[in-house]
């Protein structure tokens, strides 16, 4: 009996023993996440976005730019190398069929021949019909001189016959005068008329050349090194072998320059305000997770845009990215890990250790069961600094258990009757 009185009682000290340990304010859970230590250290906020690699410059591969002028209107593309391929300076890209323009350099043979022809016979016209004129001035300048001789012999002839004479001298060089006249208005005409056909033969030789030399041009090389990135065409679709682009804007492709990247990412409205040109950050690369990059933020867009599929309204960011990795392709997914602040030392708990009463007091509960008043300083999506009332290695709890709901908060001094005010002057979020 006395041995069964005794199992009893050791049995009622252990289970008393288990819920003191289990249930005692000053006892902290080991192995368990509802209490944790606050740490001291660098603390960063940061911002987590995806991103798309973009080069920073890029040169755009155009196909023949004159055609429209030669009324082609589309372009068809016979060949092309595979995009992504890597070339360098004078590589062949692609081929551009050229029947069209084989017909239009055919007409302009024909045409050009035709002018030609036009310029020749112009020219023996104009020829004949001044010589023509030349020999007529010679034979009037001839009677001229005769009709002169006849009244220089007639000094013994009647008034009235040396009157006669003097006349068809006169008529001989008026006639000579007009015809020198209507000579000068001829080889003006001539030569007017010359140059209107020179420069319609110009101007036909000149079409002429052209369109040879665009032949050349439906054959595009690289004008640098780069990547072959395929241009959308008119109809909205990819450049390939088939396809056809406009002779209004004909761009075969684009050769992104590898050697400088951009990350382009979109941040929220509710974070926007955190992020300025010039902070780094810090990139992984979804293709490559082993890869650690950096940069910097180099652009902040100032107006929003809304992004299908979301209601949210969200702002273009752009990234330099600092290294030149031979792995970094266009399109590329990165993570960007925005550091919009950085401290060098701090003391930090998890957001969820840190609560609010009377809707202007943060605490902590200790491990001890105190309610500690804290002032909050910079916080991050996981992680908010404690800048008075707490150091490092303090205990605290995740949650607040209910034996502890109803205790009253220990106040910080310093902070009494100017938590408001505090909290505005130094953007503080309360935590709710």
């Amino acid at each position: 009996m006395a041995k069964n009185l005794l199992i009893v009682l050791g049995s009622t000290v252990v289970v008393i023993l288990i819920l003191y340990k289990v249930f005692s304010p000053g006892t902290s859970t080991e192995g368990s996440d509802l209490i944790v230590a606050a740490k001291k250290g660098k603390f960063k906020v940061e911002i987590m976005t995806t991103g798309e690699l973009r080069a920073q410059r890029s040169v755009k591969v155009m196909g023949p730019q004159r055609a429209r002028e030669f009324r082609l209107s589309q372009l068809k593309v016979e060949q092309i190398v595979d995009e992504g391929t890597v070339v360098k300076e004078g590589d062949f890209i692609a081929s551009l069929d050229k029947s069209d323009l084989f017909g239009k350099v055919s007409d302009a043979q024909g045409k050009l021949d035709q002018v030609k022809s036009q310029y020749e016979q112009t020219q023996l016209d104009t020829a004949l019909s001044l010589r023509q004129e030349r020999d007529n001035l010679i034979n009037l300048n001839y009677q001229v001189e005769e009709q002169q001789l006849v009244l220089d012999q007639s000094q013994y002839e009647p008034p009235a016959t040396i009157k006669q004479y003097e006349y068809n001298v006169e008529k001989a060089k008026r006639d000579l005068r007009q015809a020198e006249e209507n000579y000068k208005i001829k080889f003006n005409q001539a030569v007017a008329k010359m140059a209107e056909v020179a420069a319609t033969l110009r101007k036909e030789e000149r079409e002429f050349k052209q369109m040879e030399a665009m032949l050349d041009e439906f054959t595009i090389y690289a004008p640098q090194d780069g990547m072959v990135i395929y241009e959308n065409g008119w109809d909205g679709n990819k450049v390939g072998p088939g396809s056809s682009i406009s002779a209004w804007s004909p761009v075969v492709a684009t050769l992104p320059d590898l050697s400088s990247m951009l990350s382009i990412t979109y941040v929220n409205e509710v974070d926007i305000r955190k992020v300025k040109v010039g902070q780094k950050v810090e990139l992984g690369m979804d293709a490559f997770p082993e890869k650690k990059l950096s940069g910097r933020v180099i652009r902040v867009a100032n107006v929003g845009q809304q992004r299908s599929n979301s209601d949210a309204k969200v702002f273009e960011v752009t990234i330099l990215v600092n290294e030149n990795d031979p792995v970094m392709r266009p399109a590329m997914t990165t993570s960007n890990n925005i550091v919009a602040e950085e401290l060098a030392e701090a003391v930090y708990v998890p957001l969820e250790a840190v609560h609010v009463e009377s809707d202007s007091i943060n605490y902590v509960l200790l491990n001890n069961g105190t309610k500690q008043e804290v002032k909050l300083g910079l916080s991050n999506s996981n992680e908010v600094v404690i800048q008075k009332g707490l150091n490092s290695g303090d205990r605290v709890y995740l949650s607040t258990p209910k034996w502890n709901r109803d205790r009253p908060v220990k106040l910080l001094q310093e902070l009494d009757g100017r938590r408001e005010e505090e909290m505005l002057d130094h953007g503080v979020t309360q935590l709710r």
